[in-house]
């Protein structure tokens, strides 16, 4: 599967799953299910690569302040939340952490307290090709490898959250007032 096609799949979920995580989740399986069995598993593949090109420290860091905290695995329903807003917003973010603070949604959770994720993003292939074929997806035989992030700086810390990611620690270091 094409780079063009991932993301194209994603862009069909959003316009038929109303735009929240859940449903387009459910879509995005739905449609990927009517595919070839090969096609399930390119998915999973780029699906894969798009995780690790967006495991980063600063993109961490953003999920921490938006969400009030960001464990491994949030931080990863998190970039599944991510991918659920389709290709310009994930890859911008993915560039520019701090641009999420543009987004109308995360300002709104600056002041009430929502808290982005998406779990279920992260399983639809498994759940695609379960679907279309009554079996488990293959394991993949050339894993990525993802970074280590053993060098993340420390999320608590609002001077450095102020420096990294302005925009964001004005909305969620000293959230505005109402």
């Amino acid at each position: 599967m094409r780079t063009e096609d991932f993301w194209q799949l994603i862009d069909e979920a959003r316009a038929g799953g109303g735009g929240e995580p859940g449903p387009v989740a459910a879509r995005a399986v739905a449609l990927l299910a009517e595919r070839d069995p090969e096609d399930i598993v390119g998915y999973a593949r780029h699906q894969t690569r798009v995780l690790a090109a967006s495991h980063k420290a600063d993109l961490w860091g953003a999920a921490y302040l938006i969400n009030g905290g960001a464990s491994a695995d949030g931080f990863e329903h998190f970039r599944g939340w991510l991918m659920t807003q389709g290709r310009a917003v994930f890859a911008r973010a993915v560039g520019e952490p701090d641009s999420l603070a543009e987004l109308p949604q995360v300002r709104a959770a600056s002041l009430s307290g929502e808290e982005f994720s998406a779990e279920q993003m992260l399983a639809v292939p498994w759940d695609a090709y379960r679907k279309a074929t009554a079996a488990e997806l293959p394991a993949d035989r050339d894993p990525v490898r993802v970074p280590d992030l053993n060098d993340f700086w420390d999320f608590d810390d609002e001077e450095e959250a102020r420096r990294r990611l302005p925009r964001l620690a004005a909305l969620f270091v000293e959230p505005p007032m109402e």
